[in-house]
């Protein structure tokens, strides 16, 4: 019997873990989700630092807080955050959705949403979801 006969056989499957809310998910090389299971899909941290965005907002609104250094005081965070935190109020309702839905793309993580992004919610969706609709349009034919 040779040395080659003995060694196991080994396949490589191409995909990346990446953490989401808590849990991991597999992502494939187009940019997918490896398990399209729903409860694997929803990111509940970034559902909550969406949702405290809008808070924010409308506290800023309401006269409740005169500047984004007195939220920040109140809420004993740095300012930076907190004006980072509240571009998400601005996100366009497709890639919110998206997000509550559990549909964005696999790539999209928190981090990417904290990272600046353009105002115009056509650009919110290209930069946010294009990918992802682009490789979910080729791979359905």
């Amino acid at each position: 019997m040779s040395q080659t006969d003995q060694m196991p056989e080994t396949t490589h499957i191409p995909m990346t873990f990446r953490p989401r809310g808590g849990k991991t998910v597999i992502v494939l090389p187009d940019g997918s989700r490896g398990v399209v299971r729903r409860e694997a899909t929803i990111d509940n941290t970034m559902i909550k630092v969406i949702a405290r965005g809008f808070r924010w907002q409308r506290l800023l609104y309401d006269g409740t807080y005169a500047t984004i250094e007195d939220l920040a005081a109140a809420e004993k965070i740095n300012p930076s955050y907190v004006s980072r935190i509240l571009r998400l109020a601005y996100l366009s309702p497709k890639v919110v959705q998206a997000i509550l839905d559990g549909s964005h793309p696999a790539w999209l993580t928190m981090r990417d949403l904290l990272e600046p992004f353009p105002m115009d919610w056509q650009l919110q969706e290209k930069k946010f979801l294009a990918r992802f609709e682009e490789s979910n349009l080729t791979s359905e034919y």
